[in-house]
């Protein structure tokens, strides 16, 4: 049963690599506010198959999770995976629309590794830069003054998606009979949950089960996105490799012990986790030398999102080893809900970043 009467709500839709989660908000008072949520633990295939069993199966989980959750709206957001998607940053001089569409699917042909025609783009301008260009050089007493002419640059965010994953979003919304108002990416969605109105720059790591996603936020815009095929389960994985034990007894063991330091005498966990942390963290010290190399601005924080988050110490952890400050985010901070509920979204809320965030799109 939905929480709250709803008049115009918008639900966002995640699909992780194993589970859906839903998020159903509406407009109160100039704030979003909670009507209902709900998840379901299942693997889910939307991106990478195209079977039709895939299909069929993904439709009667989705909706059986609406039916749970007592949703009561139409209209749905979801969000593409960051290695779905190609995006980069371009810059152009300013010139007239026109033009600028042209040069933008010209620019686009240099980094997207599929036929354009394949492709659905979208762009979107982030800022603009001055650009001094030397015009001249003039003598005057016995020195060379240099001249300059300024114009403007466009920096521009240039997204492609392929249009088959994009039509296979629409047709599996169309069968549960819901309106996918928009789709996005997952950047947007956990910048919006997370980040909000804070101007500075941001590292935002999303640990999940199969992958670990890391995106550097500055001026609420997502400049920076990689991935690396590292989560939950490959933490679990290694824990019941390293010790011979089944996979739900070492789940259990990732979550009572983590990354603690005292762990009852049993050191072998939270090494082994470390050993496949490490691989997070190289990724992270990447990232952090692309954006130094192009950025001025300096990340001030780590804002950890996904369901591994919430590892034992992980955020004590990663703070020492990268000298930065790292908080859990938090995605109900901008959201109004039952003070009674408050236990339990805190417990579930990184899991819940991207969801949130998808259903926040079109209510800020």
């Amino acid at each position: 049963m939905s929480l709250f009467s709803s008049k115009k709500s918008f639900i966002g839709v995640d699909f992780g690599t194993s589970s859906i989660k839903m998020v159903e908000l509406e407009l109160d008072k100039g704030r979003p506010k909670m009507l209902t949520y709900g998840y379901i633990e299942e693997a889910v295939n939307i991106v990478k198959s195209d079977k039709e069993e895939d299909k069929a199966k993904t439709v009667a989980s989705i909706k059986k999770l609406l039916k749970d959750a007592g949703v009561s709206g139409d209209r749905a957001i979801s969000a593409l995976p960051p290695y779905a998607v190609f995006s980069s940053i371009i810059s152009l001089p300013m010139m007239p629309n026109k033009e600028l569409i042209s040069a933008v699917r010209w620019e686009a042909k240099k980094f997207v590794p599929m036929p354009l025609e394949e492709m659905i783009l979208d762009w979107k301008v982030i800022k603009e830069t001055e650009d001094k260009k030397p015009l001249g050089q003039t003598k005057n007493s016995n020195r060379t003054i240099t001249t300059e002419k300024k114009g403007k640059d466009l920096q521009i965010l240039l997204t492609a998606a392929p249009k088959n994953l994009v039509k296979r979003y629409l047709d599996t919304f169309k069968q549960v009979e819901l309106q996918l108002a928009s789709l996005e990416t997952e950047a947007f969605a956990l910048e919006r949950s997370l980040v909000g109105d804070d101007k500075s720059a941001v590292m935002i790591v999303d640990i999940g089960a199969l992958g670990t996603h890391i995106s550097v936020v500055s001026e609420g815009v997502p400049i920076l996105n990689r991935s690396v095929d590292i989560g939950g389960a490959t933490i679990t994985k290694a824990i019941a490799d390293s010790m011979n034990i089944d996979i739900s007894r070492a789940e259990q063991f990732k979550r009572d012990i983590g990354m603690s330091a005292s762990s009852g005498g049993n050191e072998q966990i939270p090494k082994t986790i470390e050993f496949v942390i490490s691989s997070i963290i190289n990724e992270i010290k990447y990232c952090f030398n692309i954006y130094q190399n192009q950025e001025v601005k300096a990340i001030e924080k780590i804002v950890l999102a996904g369901g591994s988050s919430f590892l034992l110490q992980l955020p004590e952890y990663l703070a020492k080893v990268l000298n930065m400050k790292v908080v859990i985010g938090d995605p109900w901070a901008r959201i109004v809900y039952p003070v009674e509920l408050e236990p339990i979204l805190k417990e579930i809320g990184p899991k819940f970043a991207v969801a949130v965030g998808l259903a926040m799109r079109n209510l800020i």
